[in-house]
């Protein structure tokens, strides 16, 4: 689930940009005490997500409001589908409609194509994660997306986990460097992951016992010389040209988690409306 407090603030900010100070069109034309009902239906196959934030929308606009959901979060939808009856005032769902569909849309697209890689993975020994190449703003949606297709998020922000990339290792001077001076002050409830682009990086990581590996755009051959390599002694992450088309053989090597942004950044949102 999604933390409440944090779900609630960014609906009303969501509101707030879509109707500004009134929505003309809606408050002119309806009576405001009139309750009508709709219905929330799919017109494509996928996952369903965001079904806490669609709520939310209308909750917010009027105590009245009253949703029945018929699907949750992370079900199988098909086409033609009813995911929820909805009524509510007729100013309350018509100027809600939008921003609940938003969320909908946006976050079943990624959990569906979540669902789509891990179903081309084909390897149930494999976790496949997110990145933070996510949308300002949006992050803790599409992570939560991300968990209804059946992934599991990475890192949240950049105090949950120490990550040392490539332009952590030059300005350090080494990998080693950077780890040593990283533990002087770390906390015993952190990992330490390190980002490897070769063999001899890889080594050196092992050498200062960091926690995770990841294997970072690297080609079949070499990610099974550097899995043989580790043999257990660190959590092996993959990432770096990890697509649709590529994602089955980089599951073939067998590492245990796999990463790409490609399952949340720029995916198509899922086709649902709302019908009078």
């Amino acid at each position: 689930m999604l933390s409440d407090i944090l779900l609630e603030e960014h609906v009303r900010n969501a509101l707030k940009e879509d109707i500004g100070f009134s929505d003309l069109t809606t408050d002119l034309i309806f009576d405001e005490n009139k309750t009508v009902t709709a219905f929330m239906n799919t017109r494509e196959d996928g996952i369903l997500c965001g079904t806490q934030a669609a709520e939310k929308v209308f909750k917010l606009l009027s105590e009245k409001a009253e949703i029945k959901f018929f699907k949750k979060d992370g079900d199988i939808l098909k086409k033609g589908d009813t995911i929820a009856e909805i009524s509510a005032p007729e100013r309350a769902l018509l100027s809600g409609e939008r921003v609940s569909l938003n969320y909908v849309r946006q976050m079943s697209g990624i959990a569906t194509e979540t669902a789509k890689y891990i179903k081309k993975m084909n390897n149930p020994n494999v976790k496949l994660a997110d990145t933070r190449k996510t949308t300002p703003g949006f992050r803790m949606f599409e992570k939560y997306s991300v968990s209804a297709g059946g992934g599991h998020p990475h890192r949240f922000n950049l105090s949950d986990c120490v990550m040392i990339k490539d332009n952590h290792i030059e300005c350090a001077g080494s990998i080693t460097n950077a780890v040593n001076k990283i533990r002087k002050k770390l906390s015993h409830a952190y990992k330490i992951e390190v980002e490897c682009e070769n063999e001899q990086q890889v080594q050196e990581a092992l050498n200062v016992g960091v926690d995770i590996i990841m294997l970072d755009n690297m080609n079949i051959p070499d990610m099974e010389k550097c899995i043989k390599l580790i043999n257990h002694r660190a959590i092996v992450e993959i990432s770096g040209n990890v697509k649709l088309d590529t994602i089955e053989e980089i599951a073939k090597v067998n590492p245990d988690i796999i990463s790409t942004s490609a399952i949340h950044s720029g995916v198509k949102p899922l086709d649902i409306g709302l019908d009078m």
